[in-house]
């Protein structure tokens, strides 16, 4: 493909993305196929002879697109937002154009230092404590990763690396395979997935406590389990709190969890991934309470901010911890410029060595949107939500399981648990929205999210039809079975009688 080619392609490309973009209303939220669809559909080796990109865009539309679940539809309500936007598509395409594997400074400038000042830009507009600032005074900074789940895994691996050293210094009676045979970590029931998951790949065993009854760790809570683990000979690195958990969007209580971590030496870590946006705004200032206590924390940009995955905004308190548990140097490695300045070689901060130039869409996507754009976006999504809780308190079959909070909408059919799921089933099956759902002191609630890159209150009512709908014609089909059975033992009781009869009158013909 020579230059004159790319251009073609690559017009082709934004206008066919433009075009989905522009008519995504118009697609089912999940795809019909079944598994195994695409092996049929194209060539089991890849072929011997060039092939024309119009074919090759002709067949996405083809064999692809069928298989798409539209996640930046505004039908999607499942998880929470995966954002996106036209500004953030075109850093990335330029930042693939450019190519980048910036693992140190002197591989691409640029790509290091404008990272360092988008992470100052967004701990700013988070108001976070200055302590998190690349340009404050102090060994703190942000960097980004790929997914929480990075951020997390960084954290606990650093918590546990500080914890080894410093107790071969202060218990030199124990062996290394000693130590690490008593690390313990912590976090609640109600975390993320993926913190269970970066334990088992840190080899560090995790308590997953149980939260109190609005399912909120406190430190109480925390402190309790610190204290049966220390009698038990196990040594505490750190805890991992929620801002937002994926169920209901609960917040953990940091001042009374950085309390307990900073009296016990132990790793503080926030999984903001979805809430943290909120910290922009003055009406959710209340959520910055105890930031000032943790030693690390992580967002999503890629759920609330309008930036494309995978871009995950971690800071650290104190980077050196990070860099000296991390910090493995080859000769190719080092330049001339190296520890000249303050300016991070990020490699050091994060689990692989290369990285992509991710700052340079959440750069152009800051400066598109400007702090005011931002965070009228987040506010978009929280009174959306607002509409559709509306909904569901006014009509008296359903009820909400937890206040709504932010753009999520915790509610379910008045009854069993079946109705719930008959409901979700319902819905997934017709594919015209996308609910999940999840369970909450043993009753079973839909997850009702406000998602897509550019949601209307249209897209809110459509919802709330399809949700109102299926549930009726649910309710119905329910009222029509029962009166089946109803008449069906009728029938049965009469019939049972007259071959009662008959059996009197003639014992033969009845059998």
């Amino acid at each position: 493909m020579d230059n004159a080619t790319f251009r073609d392609f690559g017009k082709a490309a934004i206008d066919f993305v433009a075009d989905y973009m522009e008519n995504i209303r118009e697609c089912d939220v999940l795809p019909s196929v079944k598994p195994g669809y695409l092996f049929d559909l194209l060539p089991n080796e890849l072929p011997e002879k060039p092939e024309n990109w119009q074919d090759i865009l002709k067949d996405i539309n083809r064999v692809i697109k069928p298989g798409i679940t539209h996640w930046q539809s505004p039908n999607m309500h499942a998880y929470y937002p995966t954002a996106c936007s036209f500004p953030s598509i075109v850093g990335d395409m330029i930042s693939s154009g450019f190519s980048v594997i910036g693992f140190s400074w002197i591989c691409s400038p640029a790509c290091t230092e404008l990272e360092v000042i988008v992470m100052d830009w967004l701990a700013k507009f988070l108001k976070l404590p200055q302590h998190f600032l690349h340009s404050s005074e102090g060994p703190g900074g942000g960097i980004i990763q790929g997914t929480a789940s990075e951020a997390v895994l960084v954290a606990m691996l650093s918590a546990r690396e500080q914890t080894v050293r410093r107790m071969k210094q202060t218990h030199p009676e124990l062996s290394e395979s000693d130590i690490r045979g008593k690390l313990v970590a912590y976090s609640s029931d109600q975390s993320n997935s993926c913190i269970e998951r970066d334990a088992l790949l840190a080899a560090v065993p995790i308590r997953l406590l149980t939260t109190d009854d609005d399912l909120v760790l406190t430190g109480d809570i925390l402190e309790q389990a610190i204290n049966e683990d220390i009698a038990k000979g196990f040594i505490p690195i750190i805890c991992i709190a929620t801002v937002g958990t994926t169920g209901t969007c609960a917040f953990d209580d940091l001042p009374s969890l950085g309390k307990v971590c900073n009296e016990r030496g132990i790793w503080l870590h926030v999984d903001a991934a979805y809430a943290g946006a909120a910290l922009a705004l003055e009406e959710y200032k209340e959520l910055r309470n105890g930031f000032e206590l943790v030693d690390s924390l992580n967002f999503n940009l890629h759920k609330f901010l309008l930036v494309h995955f995978d871009c995950s905004a971690m800071w650290l308190k104190d980077a050196n911890k990070v860099v000296d548990s991390f910090n493995v140097d080859r000769i190719y490695l080092k330049h001339k410029f190296e520890g000249q300045t303050q300016i991070p070689d990020f490699r050091h901060w994060q689990i692989p060595l290369g990285r992509r130039f991710r700052a340079l869409k959440v750069w152009i996507t800051l400066r598109t949107y400007g702090a005011e754009g931002l965070k009228a976006h987040i506010r978009k999504h929280i009174t959306l939500a607002e509409r559709f809780e509306k909904y569901v308190l006014a009509d008296p079959r359903f009820e909400l399981i937890t206040e709504r909070t932010l753009g999520l909408v915790c509610f379910r059919p008045k009854g069993g648990n079946k109705y719930t799921t008959d409901l979700l089933n319902s819905l997934v099956e017709r594919k015209k929205i996308y609910l999940i759902q999840a369970t909450y002191r043993d009753k079973n609630f839909l997850r009702f999210v406000v998602c897509g890159m550019d949601p209307k209150p249209e897209d809110i009512d459509f919802a709330w039809r399809e949700i109102r709908d299926q549930y009726s014609m649910l309710i119905n089909e329910e009222k029509l079975l029962t009166l089946g059975k109803t008449d069906m033992g009728a029938i049965v009781k009469q019939l049972s009688t007259d071959i009662k009869i008959s059996a009197n009158k003639d014992k033969e013909k009845v059998k």
